[in-house]
């Protein structure tokens, strides 16, 4: 009797065995995909940096997922404003009520720059609620420059508005920011485009550049402040080159001719920039599902 019942035990639980080994190959167990971590990098280029904003709707329509973003000069605005408010259309309300007296504080004497750079400080008090650099919704690194060291500095924490001002201090035109113990200027003096913070100081997987400066030509040169805004675009220019050498998807708007202050074009940078960027969605969209695979 006993031997009997040990039989039937045996046999039950063959059968529950089988059920769950046939269960097993009848039905894929799902893995989820692991996603790449994207950063979006945005160069310097003064009044083009409105291309960026067209950029980033491109990318937000898209559904491309920005997991942090890198900018220096105007690529610290505009990348700052998206970063601690992701939505394109908001960028594009208040990218076009920038003008150029929310930039220029142009002082009488000069001593260390022709403007103190306070007005861009307070454009952003004003309009973003975010107040510390730690704290914005996307994570945002605004790239300067130490005056004495010629370190690059990313800013990663502290007063917000503040890090927009020293990453955007252009030399000559703006006077240098105190921002702790370092003396900063324009994060375009040592690092444009900083693809190379993003791929190995942050970890990204897929660096997405979108480079101001690919045409510099200008036969618009009437003032003091042009000549400046040139002589540092051709010294970008020259510089961005190995920089870009780390970004896996290079996005380039043509901003041929535009002024370091020319705030008129705003409307024709940005659809230079939906332009370019619609170009490079399918090789980003590549590059998400290779990785995934």
């Amino acid at each position: 009797m006993w031997v009997k019942g040990q039989v039937i035990k045996f046999i039950i639980l063959f059968i529950i065995v089988t059920i769950f080994l046939t269960a097993c190959q009848t039905t894929p167990v799902a893995v989820k995909k692991k996603e790449p971590k994207i950063a979006l990098v945005l160069s310097g280029g003064s009044a083009k940096g409105f291309a960026h904003v067209g950029v980033i709707r491109v990318l937000e329509q898209e559904k491309i997922p920005i997991h942090m973003i890198v900018g220096t000069s105007v690529g610290s605005l505009i990348g700052g404003l998206y970063a601690a408010n992701p939505d394109s259309f908001q960028l594009e309300y208040l990218a076009f009520k920038i003008e150029k007296n929310d930039v220029l504080d142009m002082l009488t004497i000069p001593k260390m720059g022709l403007g103190q750079g306070s007005r861009l400080e307070e454009f952003v008090e004003k309009h973003v609620k975010v107040k510390r650099v730690e704290d914005t919704k996307i994570p945002f690194y605004p790239i300067a420059t130490d005056l004495n060291t010629g370190e690059t500095v990313i800013l990663e924490k502290g007063p917000f508005a503040k890090a927009i001002r020293a990453s955007a201090s252009i030399p000559g035109i703006f006077t240098p920011v105190t921002f702790g113990n370092r003396m900063l200027v324009d994060g375009g003096v040592s690092n444009n485009i900083a693809c190379d913070v993003a791929k190995y100081t942050k970890g990204a997987d897929i660096v997405i550049a979108v480079n101001l400066l690919k045409n510099i030509t200008n036969y618009d040169i009437k003032s003091f402040v042009d000549v400046i805004g040139q002589s540092i675009n051709i010294m970008m220019h020259a510089t961005n080159r190995p920089k870009l050498a780390y970004a896996d998807v290079v996005i380039e708007p043509d901003t041929k001719g535009v002024a370091l202050f020319d705030f008129t074009k705003k409307k024709e940078l940005m659809e230079a920039g939906i332009r370019a960027a619609k170009e490079a969605i399918p090789k980003i969209k590549e590059l998400i599902v290779k990785y995934q695979q």
